[in-house]
């Protein structure tokens, strides 16, 4: 396990998996579950092994998030991201954590060794899934996103909505570092996270044209305010018509 230092991710997401388009109902809607992982760290493959159990499940959206803070330690992970790093840390700061990998982050509210199955199946059962009604249609050039208002709200609501791209696996053959040797399978590995908008408790429609750096097969939309409260999530195919 690697402890870098106290550093630790954002709040995130409600959500449902559909090929083409999903949607994501109140307490109807799945947990999110962030496995911060990194092909280099020996402690991680146990844990992307049950990220891949949780990505069969239909009542969690599964993403994993690989850091780029093990790269120069014999094995530059391929899909590892600076945004990765920079959401653990905001994490860390949001639930007063340690950062380290491997990391699971459910719902933005509790975070625990990504390989302990007991601890996080009592914390997806914990979880409050709350929220309102999101959509996302994709195709190879643009994104269709629409988020409900918020019912019966009266208060005015400020949250950023984000778009998220991911692809269902990759394996690879590590030439180096702690996994020296090893094929590694891992699942839901993002590839892009960027801000599209902003959510007001209003409903919202967007077209997003789709960018170069969204390179993943499959896209999620989280819409999420700043004190890490979700309020939103859907995903779909990102080739999906």
């Amino acid at each position: 396990m690697y402890r870098p230092g106290t550093i630790s991710a954002i709040a995130v997401a409600l959500c449902a998996i559909l090929t083409g388009s999903a949607s994501a109902q109140g307490d109807g809607r799945p947990v999110l579950a962030e496995l911060f992982t990194s092909q280099s760290c020996s402690s991680c493959p146990p844990a992307d092994e049950v990220l891949g159990e949780l990505a069969q499940r239909p009542d969690v959206l599964a993403l994993s998030f690989h850091v780029d803070y093990w790269d120069n330690l014999g094995w530059k992970d391929p899909y590892s991201l600076r945004l990765a790093t920079e959401r653990q840390r905001r994490y860390a700061r949001l639930l007063g954590s340690q950062s380290y990998t491997p990391q699971l982050v459910i719902d933005g509210q509790a975070e625990t060794v990504g390989s302990d199955r007991r601890n996080i199946n009592t914390l997806l059962r914990q979880a409050r899934a709350v929220g309102v009604k999101a959509t996302i249609r994709a195709n190879d050039q643009r994104f269709d996103i629409r988020v409900d208002a918020a019912a019966g709200s009266k208060q005015t609501l400020g949250a950023t909505i984000l778009l998220v791209t991911f692809d269902p696996t990759h394996k690879t053959s590590i030439r180096g570092g702690e996994n020296g040797g090893r094929f590694l399978q891992t699942y839901n590995d993002v590839r892009s996270l960027r801000a599209i908008g902003t959510w007001q408790g209003e409903a919202v429609t967007l077209d997003v044209p789709r960018e170069g750096a969204d390179l993943g097969q499959r896209a999620a939309v989280i819409v999420q305010s700043g004190d890490g409260a979700v309020w939103a999530l859907a995903a779909a195919n990102a080739d999906a018509t």
